[in-house]
């Protein structure tokens, strides 16, 4: 299993408007095979900030849903971004 954490940074009064774009992308990802989750959400504190959590199953379908990535205006968008791929070797329930 695979998960995909961190955060993205745009410009303030900005960020409604990216994530409102990101809608389909997210749609999207939930429908693809091996998507375990997939979520773009604003912070509640900072008004520039965006977390990002995915769960996949393999990298494989990771790299099959990914293709290009962000469109050019999405990438455009993205001030700094801080997101890390964590391999999980083992799930326990709390």
């Amino acid at each position: 299993m695979l998960i995909i954490a961190g955060s993205l940074q745009v410009e303030p009064g900005t960020r409604e408007a990216y994530l409102a774009g990101c809608e389909d992308v997210m749609a999207r990802a939930r429908a693809t095979a091996g998507c375990l989750d997939f979520l773009l959400a604003a912070d509640p504190l900072e008004p520039d900030r965006i977390h990002v959590y995915e769960r996949w199953e393999s990298a494989e379908q990771l790299a099959a849903f990914r293709g290009s990535g962000p469109d050019d205006a999405q990438e455009a968008a993205i001030l700094d971004a801080d997101v890390r791929r964590y391999l999980i070797a083992s799930v326990e329930a709390p």
